[in-house]
């Protein structure tokens, strides 16, 4: 008689071990029965034949499914990882979502059933307010010199920036998140304890201190083709929105990007040159019927991602910085003042696209809080300490 780990946790963690993520047959079972019951029937044979036959090499070199379940927690507490599964305050809703795009053809976009996680941080904090920046493995030294600006403003604005953890363009915006001093979410398609490539491993050592390493892989998990494509739904759906920076024509960043379109999420890219390779994929992208928005700076993607709507844009972050307590039309005055410079009202107000009187009135409460300073009828930056 085979022991049966009695807990959903180890056995969602035995489950993902043996039968590859978002698999739609699985999913179903284990929203029936539970994870407990469904171990026990994947054991007994009485599944699926489909699931029968990907198990089988499993069940029939595991004799004791409850030893193999523990030594996978054991695993994860060695590499200082923890298991995440729905209900868990650190998992992020979002993930959901991906039950609105999933359908026959693709048996792998089913939601997550569990997260391997490796970093100190509260995954569905970090994801409140996040975006996701892929590209070409085999970036330019344009692609990566933009990966890394956007990541490293977006990060000073206040959002996480998450990626792949490849070459190319993922690494720039992992680092250029870490350089000023963010978090970034690094989902992969290995265990985190390995995480692949390893020519990566100082980037990842720093993204476990500072940020997150996730997986739906247990540790032990190799890397594989077919396994980058399906994580790539993760990075879609975890984040309000996905900035593509390079992708040739068959590119795996394409298919994240066609992932968040299909769940409503913002999506974006930054132009190339038109005779560059490694642009021509997202090129593209603007001729899909996805509604694709064309963006070159951080500004421009904030606008799209939080004109959305919706709690992953609208939330604040965890630490909020002063600007961050201003309305939306005090914010866009005082963001369209340029430092060290008088401005005229009228000018001010043309800038940050505000009615000349409303601008009057929300610069008159911007000087009582000490935000601006008046000198006649032109205004500046106060020099005090909001900024």
């Amino acid at each position: 008689m085979n022991r049966l780990p009695n807990d959903p946790r180890l056995a969602l963690m035995l489950l993902s071990s043996i039968v590859e993520p978002g698999d739609a047959d699985l999913e179903d079972l284990i929203e029936e029965h539970g994870a407990v019951e469904t171990v026990r029937m994947v054991w007994d044979g009485t599944v699926p034949d489909r699931l029968r036959r990907i198990t089988c090499a499993a069940v029939a070199c595991t004799h004791d499914p409850a030893e193999r379940a523990a030594q996978i927690a054991s695993a994860t507490r060695e590499c200082g990882a923890r298991f995440l599964m729905p209900g868990d305050p650190d998992w992020p809703d979002q993930l959901q979502d991906l039950l609105l795009v999933c359908d026959a053809d693709e048996p792998h976009v089913r939601p997550p059933r569990g997260l391997w996680v490796r970093g100190e941080h509260d995954l569905a904090q970090l994801c409140r307010r996040s975006v996701a920046i892929v590209g070409s493995r085999a970036a330019t030294e344009y692609g990566q010199h933009l990966a890394d600006d956007l990541a490293a403003d977006l990060t000073e604005s206040g959002w996480t920036v998450v990626s792949g953890g490849a070459f190319g363009i993922d690494r720039a915006a992992h680092l250029g998140a870490l350089a000023r001093g963010g978090s970034t979410v690094s989902v992969l398609a290995s265990g985190v304890e390995l995480p692949y490539p390893k020519a990566n491993r100082s980037m990842f050592d720093l993204i476990v201190q500072r940020g997150l390493l996730v997986s739906e892989w247990p540790p032990g998990a190799s890397a594989m083709k077919h396994r980058f494509l399906t994580r790539n739904r993760v990075i879609a759906a975890l984040t309000a929105g996905t900035v593509v920076i390079e992708a040739a024509h068959r590119s795996g960043a394409r298919n994240t990007a066609r992932h968040a379109a299909e769940l409503g999420r913002v999506l974006m890219f930054t132009p190339g040159p038109v005779t560059s390779s490694q642009s021509a994929g997202t090129h593209q992208l603007a001729r899909e019927p996805w509604e694709a928005r064309l963006v070159t700076r951080a500004e421009e993607i904030i606008e799209d991602l939080t004109g959305i709507g919706g709690p992953m844009a609208s939330q604040p972050p965890t630490e909020r910085r002063p600007i961050d307590r201003l309305t939306e039309i005090e914010a866009r005055l005082v963001e369209a003042l340029p430092r060290g410079y008088v401005v005229e009202a009228e000018r001010l107000a043309a800038a940050a696209g505000v009615p000349a009187e409303t601008a009057a009135l929300t610069l008159a409460n911007l000087k009582q809080s000490g935000w601006v300073d008046q000198i006649d009828n032109r205004w500046r930056l106060s020099r005090g300490g909001h900024h």
